[in-house]
């Protein structure tokens, strides 16, 4: 940097290091440099480079609020994921349940094995849809006649010493339900023939009780059989007496 100037009567003399006054009584050019260093300010920390707001806030412990939390890989997961719903699961049971023979090749003890909640909730839903027709009253009572009489199976399975669990009565009582909505498009077609439209139902509940009691009545009941599968087929009966309001 290029100082030039004149002085007239001034007498100053140098107070520290960095700068020299030179002081002429005859008013004479003065000429000149003055180097200027590298200046680097040190503030001790790194929140120099945060705005103020973000300062005063970390200062004062209020940092937490500007944490950004990561995104956790199990918070995206599907929405049927986070239900826990496998639908491919869900129709192999349906499938175990409306084909029971075991000629068929199918791991029916899957339907017992691996209970799920929302499979037998969708076809006892699905069965009071369809026993709605002109008494509406009748869902709630479907859903509180799954709830309670799978808890009656349950207690008498496990007084007869069967080792099962009350999550596996409900799911398997749930899905046998599949045969009575089979047949219930026939009976709305057939259902001025009584003879034909009483094979049907009988032929339904047969094999609903049956798909039932295959998967919960096991060989650990020995004689005890007939005492568990009389009462699932009678609680079938009870399910389609709602749906056909007799």
């Amino acid at each position: 940097m290029k100082v030039v100037g004149t002085t007239s009567t001034m007498q100053l003399s140098p107070t520290n290091g960095d700068f020299t006054f030179v002081s002429s009584t005859e008013a004479e050019d003065l000429s000149g440099t003055i180097d200027a260093p590298d200046v680097k300010l040190n503030m001790g920390s790194d929140d120099a480079k945060d705005p103020y707001a973000t300062t005063f806030l970390r200062k004062r412990g209020y940092g937490w609020l500007l944490e950004v939390d990561e995104d956790d890989p199990e918070d995206n997961k599907p929405l049927l994921e986070e239900l826990d719903i496998d639908l491919k699961d869900i129709y192999y049971k349906i499938r175990c349940v409306l084909m029971p023979m075991p000629s068929l090749g199918f791991n029916r003890q899957v339907v017992r094995d691996n209970p799920d909640f929302w499979g037998p909730l969708a076809v006892v839903l699905l069965f009071s849809m369809i026993s709605i027709y002109g008494q509406f009253r009748v869902v709630s009572w479907i859903i509180t006649i799954w709830i309670f009489g799978s808890l009656t199976i349950f207690l008498l399975a496990r007084v007869l010493g069967g080792e099962v669990s009350y999550g596996q009565v409900l799911g398997v009582i749930g899905y046998s339900l599949l045969p009575l909505i089979v047949i219930a498009p026939l009976l709305l077609v057939i259902g001025g023939f009584d003879v034909v439209s009483t094979l049907i139902k009988l032929f339904g509940v047969f094999w609903a009780a049956y798909s039932a009691a295959s998967l919960l009545v096991g060989n650990e009941f020995k004689t005890k059989k007939p005492l568990l599968i009389y009462p699932i087929f009678l609680l079938y009966i009870y399910f389609l007496s709602l749906y056909t309001g007799v």
